[in-house]
């Protein structure tokens, strides 16, 4: 895999494009009228690994909540503004990091003029978001229905408009539910773009289906060099999709921060209870950034090898686990005490305890 090289953007303190490490968003799904459970959720996704949050601003009082957002959070926010382009403005005024729009829905001309003035005043970033659920309703009537060439019709509509007026400081983003559509405007866009690109599958479904249709869709994009953000799009807890994008992007090589568990499927031959070990394992290291590689495996004939050229490693036997550390058997414990004795080697190893 070979990345395509992209114009750099800088949101907040992130670089995206130019190479830097694919950036992973989720978006808020609380009321942003309600400053303390949006701050509260943000922050659990700083926690799992999220670059950049977008958040809907879609009156005056979700504008007056930026400077707390921005005061009581770490990652750089993005204002998903539909219809209304003076709450797109205000959003600006007030220091948000960066700005999504909608072609389909923002308005005219004039209106976009205005965005784009007040955010050449401070250099504030433009997201051109089309989504084929939301284009102008004409090109629905004219290329029957929302195919690939009304997506990119209403992107290349809105990108020239911004260029026209001075403005490059953009990232773009087509996005559909339709894999097919999705990857092929892809392709389309990243042939003729230089600005980076926000790669997602938008309304995936629920949290099960929707990772495996993200992951298929996006690890296409991705393996071709294509996309400089990622965004599972699920209904459930954000948190989820952070976690998702993080998976997919350390399977494919794209990110090595975080602790990979390599676990067997088990079988007949399997004592060791490595399905709970491996989720609870999992569960309790979700914070951790270092990169490690951990093999939990049920029985000897995977399992030693596995462990052996993992970073860390357990191979289950009757009741009973070997422990492995960088290839060498380090001690052999009971089963209940497998998943804390790893814990505490990983610990080790990621915080110097």
């Amino acid at each position: 895999m070979k990345r395509k090289m992209k114009k750099e953007i800088m949101v907040g303190e992130v670089s995206v494009g130019g190479g830097k490490p694919i950036a992973i968003q989720s978006m808020t799904n609380t009321d942003t009228r309600d400053a303390r459970a949006t701050v509260a959720q943000i922050k659990s996704l700083e926690a799992v690994g999220c670059d950049i949050i977008r958040v809907s601003f879609f009156d005056n009082q979700c504008v007056e909540n930026v400077s707390i957002l921005k005061e009581e959070t770490q990652i750089p926010i993005i204002a998903d503004i539909h219809y209304d382009h003076k709450i797109a403005i205000g959003c600006i005024e007030a220091g948000i990091d960066k700005i999504r729009i909608n072609p389909g829905n923002i308005g005219n001309a004039d209106k976009v003029k205005e965005i784009v003035k007040a955010a050449s005043e401070r250099n504030t970033p433009i997201r051109v978001g089309v989504n084929a659920g939301s284009l102008r309703p004409e090109l629905y009537d004219k290329y029957g229905g929302p195919t690939v060439d009304a997506m990119m019709e209403d992107l290349d509509r809105q990108v020239a408009m911004i260029e026209d007026l001075g403005y490059t400081n953009m990232i773009i983003a087509a996005k559909s539910s339709d894999m097919d559509r999705l990857i092929s405007v892809n392709r389309l866009m990243d042939s003729k773009y230089d600005y980076p690109i926000h790669i997602g599958l938008t309304e995936a479904g629920t949290v099960f289906s929707g990772t495996i249709k993200t992951s298929a869709a996006l690890g296409i994009l991705l393996y071709e060099g294509i996309g400089d953000t990622i965004r599972y799009s699920m209904t459930g807890d954000p948190v989820k999709e952070v976690e998702a994008a993080k998976v997919l992007l350390r399977t494919m090589g794209l990110n090595k921060k975080g602790i990979n568990i390599i676990s067997c499927p088990t079988c007949g031959r399997t004592k060791v209870d490595i399905i709970n070990i491996a989720s609870e394992l999992e569960k309790r290291t979700t914070d951790i950034e270092t990169a490690l590689n951990v093999a939990i495996m049920g029985c000897g004939v995977n399992g030693p090898n596995e462990a052996r050229y993992a970073d860390l490693g357990m191979a289950g036997g009757d009741g009973k686990a070997l422990l492995f550390k960088k290839g060498k058997i380090v001690k052999t414990v009971r089963e209940e005490e497998a998943l804390d004795e790893l814990l505490h080697m990983i610990n080790e190893m990621t915080r110097g305890d």
